[in-house]
């Protein structure tokens, strides 16, 4: 029976393409003709994945034979890659956009230049890039892409910070500009704490001066979870169980109402952070992971005139924000190497990458960010 199996994926092999960045690969039969022809990548390891449905039944890891390296293409080699929550949806085929299976999963990474064609300038093999705005298919150990999709960072930056600093430090940082001006001794109150986000919405405040108020879910642990979140500069943190009174605000003391929320779980959470906004406050929300709904009081509308915001990065990211992007992206990665925003994360050798996406998929409970390494 494995025999057969196995003769059934080579089959499937000779008479499929899978898309290597943005290149269809060539057949296994076809490939050596055009190496003798062509600037050619090495062969790359990739998790691939052939329709949606549960990422831990349908990806695996596939072999791709090499790729013509084209004028203005440069081959990385990835270094390390996240898996996002994001990263599990568009497997899953319930994310806004996606790409059409069969695909390679992963959306965001660092790699260094292994070669560059003909027409390119200003990158160099050694170089480390990232792909800005990211680029679908970062989970492969060689990737070819136009020289256009890569952005050139200092390589002083740890690695595994380089990897994760489009989608999440980004999103905390966007958050933060967009929709309240924020002023030294305000005060935010958020859900979700102890995200990625989260925690980078806590260290950000705390550079601008800015006080936090933080909601985590109750869970064991939780007196070091609020510890460790202090530490990372949080004024305040509450499990949703000590908020479960009604008048909240008393809990806050000396600190300010908060002016801006943030919510990435909806539900009973989300109405924890609209208690403690002050009138006229406004809620972002950028996620949802309990799967239900915000629910607000009219009262809130009415009495408070609260407003109730949306976030969506890949929206944000549009064409002409590519230049916004990286400066944006250079300005946190400075934060990161000078430890001013740091957070949790779990390294993973690549070959591993069912166990770290079983993590990731909250199997063995919670975890820290799982970050493959190539």
């Amino acid at each position: 029976m494995a025999a057969m199996k196995q003769l059934a994926l080579r089959s499937a092999f000779k008479t499929a393409s899978f898309h290597f960045g943005s290149h269809q690969l060539p057949l296994r039969r076809n490939y050596v003709r055009a190496f003798s022809a062509a600037i050619m990548s090495p062969p790359s390891m990739a998790v691939v994945y052939d329709q949606h449905g549960p990422p831990d039944q349908l990806t695996r890891l596939v072999e791709f034979p090499p790729v013509e390296i084209k004028a203005h293409d440069v081959c990385v080699k990835m270094l390390a890659a996240p898996i996002n929550p994001s990263d599990i949806n568009r497997i899953e085929g319930v994310y806004p956009v996606r790409p059409v299976p069969p695909a390679v999963g992963g959306y965001e990474g660092v790699g260094e230049v292994y070669a560059v064609g003909s027409g390119v300038n200003g990158l160099s093999p050694g170089d480390w890039v990232i792909p800005s705005p990211p680029s679908f298919g970062t989970w492969q150990s060689y990737i070819v892409q136009e020289q256009s999709v890569w952005h050139k960072i200092n390589k002083d930056t740890p690695m595994e910070y380089a990897a994760t600093v489009t989608v999440n430090p980004l999103t905390a940082f966007r958050m933060f500009k967009d929709f309240v001006q924020l002023n030294p001794g305000d005060a935010i109150v958020q859900n979700g704490a102890t995200s990625m986000v989260g925690q980078c919405i806590i260290q950000l405040a705390r550079i601008q001066g800015v006080h936090s108020i933080n909601i985590i879910r109750d869970r064991a642990g939780a007196d070091e979870v609020k510890e460790n979140l202090k530490k990372l500069g949080a004024d305040e943190v509450f499990t949703e169980s000590q908020l479960d009174v009604k008048k909240v605000k008393e809990l806050l003391g000396s600190l300010p109402e908060p002016a801006l929320g943030f919510n990435c779980v909806g539900g009973n959470a989300a109405t924890l952070v609209l208690k403690f906004l002050r009138s006229g406050g406004t809620m972002v929300t950028y996620g949802g992971m309990s799967k239900k709904p915000v629910t607000v009081s009219t009262s809130s509308f009415i009495f408070k005139d609260l407003s109730l915001r949306g976030f969506w990065l890949q929206k944000w990211m549009s064409s002409d924000k590519a230049d916004e992007c990286r400066d944006m992206i250079d300005q946190l990665l400075g934060l990161m190497r000078d430890g001013k925003i740091k957070y949790d994360m779990e390294l993973v050798p690549f070959k591993d990458f069912h166990i770290a996406l079983d993590k990731a998929l909250g199997k063995q409970g919670s975890n820290p960010k799982q970050v493959l390494i190539f």
